[in-house]
């Protein structure tokens, strides 16, 4: 799980994240000590999907891949001022491009809600 344009291109390139966990067949990761990472991949190796948690479980981001590797979507459970005018947690998403330019946040319509919910952990 690399950086961007890496490993889509064919480039392989050293982990920066590890598999803790997993959730209705989704990885759930972390950054490996001392990368500093709190995000999660640009890319993907194998997987279509990966998934953050908050300390208690509970989903931070979901992030949807292609099957080119790059991102596609982020669906997120955390604070997007821009889109609610304060700082409370609101499910949204984000879409993105392959130069990974991501929209702003929007609420999630009901289909797209119903296609990810079961991997929404705690939501």
């Amino acid at each position: 799980m690399g950086g961007r344009g890496t490993y889509a291109s064919g480039n392989n390139v050293a982990y920066k994240y590890e598999t803790v966990d997993s959730f209705e067949g989704v990885k759930i990761l972390q950054g490996i000590k001392g990368t500093g990472l709190h995000d999660l991949p640009a890319e993907a190796h194998s997987s279509n999907m990966y998934m953050k948690l908050h300390g208690d479980g509970t989903m931070n981001m979901l992030r949807i891949y292609g099957k080119d590797h790059y991102l596609k979507a982020e669906i997120g459970y955390h604070p997007e001022p821009q889109l609610t005018g304060n700082y409370k947690p609101v499910l949204h998403i984000h879409y993105y491009d392959k130069n990974f330019n991501r929209t702003d946040a929007a609420y999630l319509d009901e289909d797209t809600l119903k296609k990810y919910k079961k991997y929404m952990k705690g939501r």
